[in-house]
């Protein structure tokens, strides 16, 4: 033997007796790698971040068996929160085993599982406990002198009995790097591909523990045009899995990192980003926007955030809705009143209070200047629709737009059904689909064309999400949620900015009759505090007749002196179903928040 085989022999054997036993020799390929790793526990070798994209999840593999249900426990830390939860038989086959979920990070996690196993034709039941370490928090840094570490910290000040078994989706936004922003169209011109947000995507307990977080470093790709801009729109669908896009993509991946499909957006369309929406009928409503319009005096664009597209299983599209066609794309009364600082994502504290004349819109159209800006007319962000969310009970669908602070029903001829927002500036025949505020008792409010007196109703201004609670809606009645920003209130800025103030709200819509009541708010008593003048979420859930908040840009203050701002914290609520005070209250810190809702493991594990 030479010395070269005698050393490699040396290691093999040396390698073997530090894990305790002997391993099996001889293989066309060396040494038995599935004998190696199965000493790691009594059924099969244990595989840490699968499908390499979610570390705190795991694989204990099958080691051979029929495998005919499971159940798994991720034991707590003291005084921590329990994950356990059963596997059906279709998870157990499509992993090769048992998926555990819900991991602490950097920690050696005790599992426990109990498996019926089939083998040699007899059943068996068995538990056992497996020790995993899985690692730390990962993600590229942004090399920002504020970034302290790569993830938020999550500060539980209040969780009620009844929602202690909450797990939240929590999606969060990072500080652009310097491999980001580099990437703009210019063929045609404008467009909002400078949207390139690193993700900070994590799913966290309600004892403030982070139990999942997507590693994005093999999806998200800063120096590619096609693999980058910001993750948004997540959903978890009635299967379990996420959907969500970024970008020039929109994918679906189950909570293990399994990937099931990640595609480019179809040729014609770009830019993605806000909102997908997984219908009733099968199909997604993605929110993008035209990649190449033709513009009535022949300028080309890429228009901003003004297209609805409606995609099958395959990715075909089936149907548009060009908002540019459908709506009034010059009304301008909101983008006038806007607060230059935050036009969404795009914040400048520097320009803090300033608004928009229309010398200057008039400005941006004379000298052709299009892209993500606020302004109207095709090219402009004029509609920045932020949610879109189908309603199968008349084939519509229900859209949020910021920049004309409305949520309006689209109807599959594309004619708008209705327009929940403040009316002025609405021209025919856009005017004759406004609804009516009524009361409780269908009695018609005392309002103006931008404000209601004598009452609690109010539009909502600048406003996100306006999803339609299906469970308390039927054909002629349709409750929405709503996270009403609040900016340019009553189309305008107030003398001070701490006078600005956010609400979660719920409307009730007569559909028949064309009136609208508000049936629920929160957020004004809190002030500016609560205040978010960006993103943000209202939502309904079912399971536990609540409903879901995420004030997702609370904190940030725009009054500083010297053009700067104070970072966000966002704050995560929940409410039981008409109740005036939150059940949850979680706050985050530091950094942007996009959304947040509860994930369900047994959607996940159990029912699929």
């Amino acid at each position: 033997m030479n010395r070269r085989k005698f050393l490699s022999c040396a290691v093999l054997a040396a390698t073997a007796g530090a894990t305790g036993g002997a391993m099996a020799m001889g293989t066309a390929s060396g040494y038995n790698v599935v004998g190696f790793a199965a000493l790691y526990g009594p059924l099969g070798e244990v595989l840490v971040n699968p499908y390499g994209i979610a570390p705190l999840t795991a694989i204990i593999k099958n080691g051979g068996y029929e495998l005919l249900d499971a159940d798994v426990r991720v034991v707590p830390k003291k005084g921590g929160q329990e994950i356990a939860y059963k596997v059906s038989r279709s998870q157990l086959l499509t992993h090769g085993g048992v998926p555990v979920f819900g991991l602490y990070a950097d920690y050696q996690n005790q599992v426990e599982v109990t498996a019926k196993k089939r083998f040699k034709g007899q059943v068996e039941t068995v538990k056992f406990t497996y020790t995993i370490y899985a690692g730390p928090i990962t993600g590229i840094p942004s090399g920002a002198p504020h970034e302290k570490s790569l993830m938020f910290k999550a500060n539980v000040k209040k969780v009620s009995k009844k929602f202690a078994d909450r797990l939240y989706f929590v999606n969060n936004l990072g500080t652009p790097n310097a491999q980001t922003m580099r990437t703009i169209w210019n063929n045609p011109m404008g467009g909002a591909m400078t949207w390139q947000f690193p993700p900070k995507t994590v799913i966290i307990d309600t004892k403030g523990e982070i139990r999942w977080f997507l590693d994005y470093r093999d999806l998200w790709k800063p120096e590619d045009p096609y693999s980058n801009g910001v993750m948004m729109g997540f959903h978890q669908n009635l299967d379990g899995c996420l959907t969500f896009g970024f970008g020039q993509r929109y994918a679906k991946y189950d909570l293990m990192g399994r990937k099931i499909w990640n595609r480019r957006l179809p040729n014609a369309y770009a830019d993605f980003s806000h909102a997908l929406d997984p219908a009733q009928n099968g199909h997604y409503f993605l929110r993008v926007s035209s990649a190449d319009l033709r513009r009535a005096d022949e300028k080309r664009v890429h228009t901003v955030r003004d297209v609805i597209i409606e995609v099958d299983q395959n990715g075909t599209v089936v149907d548009e809705w060009r908002l540019f066609d459908i709506l009034d794309p010059y009304r301008s009364d909101v983008i006038k009143a806007l607060d230059q600082g935050a036009v969404c994502l795009n914040i400048d504290p520097s320009k803090s209070g300033h608004t928009l004349s229309a010398e200057e819109l008039a400005k941006q159209e004379a000298e052709g200047e299009f892209g993500d800006i606020a302004g109207v007319g095709p090219g402009r962000n004029w509609a920045h629709v932020n949610s879109v969310d189908y309603d199968p009970t008349d084939d519509s669908i229900i859209i949020s737009s910021r920049h004309q602070s409305a949520c309006i029903k689209i109807g599959r001829d594309k004619k708008v059904k209705w327009i929940l927002g403040v009316p002025k500036g609405w021209r025919s025949p856009w005017k004759e689909a406004l609804l009516t505020p009524v009361s409780a008792k269908g009695q018609k409010l005392n309002c103006t064309d931008v404000e209601c007196t004598d009452t609690d109703f109010d539009w909502t201004y600048t406003q996100h999400t306006a999803f339609r609670v299906d469970e308390k809606s039927d054909k002629r009645y349709c409750m929405i949620s709503v996270f009403d920003n609040g900016d340019a209130r009553n189309l305008d800025q107030p003398a001070l900015a701490s006078m600005k103030y956010s609400r979660a709200v719920i409307y009730k819509i007569d559909q028949k009759n064309m009136t609208v009541e508000q049936v629920w708010e929160y957020g004004k008593e809190r002030g500016h505090d609560w205040y978010s003048p960006v993103t943000s979420l209202t939502r309904y859930e079912a399971d536990k007749d609540s409903v879901m908040v995420y004030s997702a840009t609370a904190g940030m203050d725009f009054s500083l002196s010297g053009g700067s701002s104070t970072p966000p914290r966002p704050v995560l609520n929940e409410f039981e179903w008409g109740a005036k005070e939150p059940a949850v209250e979680i706050q985050m810190s530091p950094g942007s928040g996009y959304r947040a809702f509860p994930i369900s493991v047994k959607k996940a594990f159990t029912e699929n």
